[in-house]
């Protein structure tokens, strides 16, 4: 099953749309007589591929995969039925499916007299494809919070300038980080004010490719300016006309097909995801300066005393940059939502 993780995570795999798999193939003596993995939507899934790679020798072999075995035609057809015309005799899961489109496979395998086991190194299948698993259980993409803010909690100065707040070496990690996500959100006040692009660049500052870029989102019922930037022909936008995060997210995954989004709007648009306890984890960078005054990093969250204090696990922190141009980056997630907070729903 590790061999198989190793697969799935193989370098050059699109995160999205779909779930990144890899299956080996055991002979009876355990030899391996076939590997593979899903390289990105309408290529060849994992079993496909491994049984394609092994040819006759597969009946009788052992299929260890990293997700179960899709039910399902899409692109391509079901990889249940694959590894039953293929005879296979047994298979091993690590992963249930949690797309209900495509699950069911286990049961078809088991319906035809194939041994099916599940659960092996389920976690750390899980994590291979940490936000596609999130928005099939849960309905909704998974969101990343990012933001920059001085030592003091400010994100720009009294009269509102905020570039630069974080320093270029972040910048440029900002862009890894964007690169992760499928969708890129911020609101109609962002959009007027600042004029961002929203684009993933590369080391020279240009957009990667426009197959290459997520999905830009921009929330909320004001009309926007036709000459703004998120609007050119870049990268894809969608403009969703409403104030509730909630609606937004459903929307997004429902309608666009989108797992993980990258939430870089401004205090007020940050404040009402926590508020509707839609944040599922915090990146921000801590840069070495002092404003004494300015936009504080998020709005009123309608905490009164210290005691319902939103609070947050500290899950990785960074030094991004050397010498002036150091940040902290902190990467951070809710372990508990205060009294106005909300739950995943």
């Amino acid at each position: 099953m590790r061999r198989a993780l190793t697969l799935a995570v193989s370098p050059g795999v699109p995160l999205h749309p779909n779930p990144r798999v890899g299956c080996v193939l055991l002979a009876p003596d355990g030899s391996v007589v076939g590997e593979g993995y899903h390289r990105g939507a309408g290529t060849p899934h994992a079993e496909v591929e491994a049984l394609g790679v092994a040819g006759d020798r597969a009946r009788g072999a052992t299929a260890v995969v990293t997700l179960e075995p899709c039910n399902h035609t899409g692109r391509t057809g079901p990889c249940a039925q694959a590894l039953i015309a293929a005879g296979v005799a047994r298979v091993v899961i690590a992963q249930r499916d949690p797309n209900p489109r495509a699950a069911g496979g286990m049961e078809t395998l088991r319906d035809a007299g194939i041994e099916t086991d599940a659960g092996l190194l389920a976690d750390e299948a899980a994590e291979v494809n940490r936000a596609w698993s999130f928005a099939h259980r849960n309905g909704r993409p998974f969101v990343t919070w990012k933001f920059a803010t001085t030592l003091d909690g400010r994100s720009a100065a009294g009269d509102g300038t905020s570039r630069w707040v974080s320093s270029r070496p972040a910048r440029r990690d900002t862009h890894l980080l964007r690169g992760l996500c499928d969708a890129m959100l911020v609101g109609t006040n962002t959009v007027e004010v600042d004029d961002p692009q929203l684009t993933v660049r590369d080391d020279a500052d240009r957009p990667l490719p426009r197959d290459a870029q997520p999905l830009r989102v921009v929330m909320g019922e004001r009309d926007l300016s036709a000459d703004r930037r998120v609007l050119d022909d870049v990268a894809p936008t969608v403009h969703l006309r409403t104030h509730d995060p909630a609606a937004a997210l459903r929307a997004l995954y429902a309608d666009h097909d989108r797992h993980h989004v990258f939430l870089e709007g401004g205090p007020t648009l940050a404040a009402a995801f926590l508020q509707a306890g839609l944040v599922d984890e915090v990146v921000t960078y801590v840069a070495p300066m002092l404003l004494g005054a300015g936009r504080s990093a998020v709005g009123k969250l309608g905490i009164r005393t210290i005691a319902d204090a939103l609070h947050l696990e500290l899950v990785d922190t960074t030094v991004v940059g050397e010498g002036t141009e150091a940040n902290v980056r902190m990467i951070m997630r809710p372990t508990r939502q205060g009294p106005t907070m909300g739950g995943t729903a």
